[in-house]
C-alpha cells in the first residue's frame, strides 16, 4: 500500500497530524514495515482528519477541554 505523503511535511501543533496527508509522526514513521490492516486503518481516518484540519473544527473541540 502505498504512503498518503504528499510531501508537504509539517505537524499541525494543536492535533499532532501533519498538515500534508494527515498522519501522526508515530503513523508516519516506518510506514511500509506497519501491517496491511495497520496501514488501511490509518487510510481511513484520514480523509475526516484533513477535513478537520482544512476547517479548524479540531479547533473548537480542542478549546472545550
Amino acid at each position: 500500500m502505498a504512503s498518503p505523503c504528499v510531501n508537504i511535511c509539517a505537524l499541525d501543533d494543536a492535533t499532532g497530524w501533519c498538515r500534508g496527508c494527515g498522519r501522526t509522526i508515530g503513523e508516519i514513521s516506518n510506514w511500509s514495515a506497519k501491517p496491511s490492516a495497520e496501514r488501511r486503518a490509518i487510510r481511513a481516518a484520514l480523509p475526516a482528519r484533513m477535513a478537520m484540519l482544512a476547517d479548524g473544527a479540531y479547533r473548537s473541540s480542542a478549546a472545550g477541554k
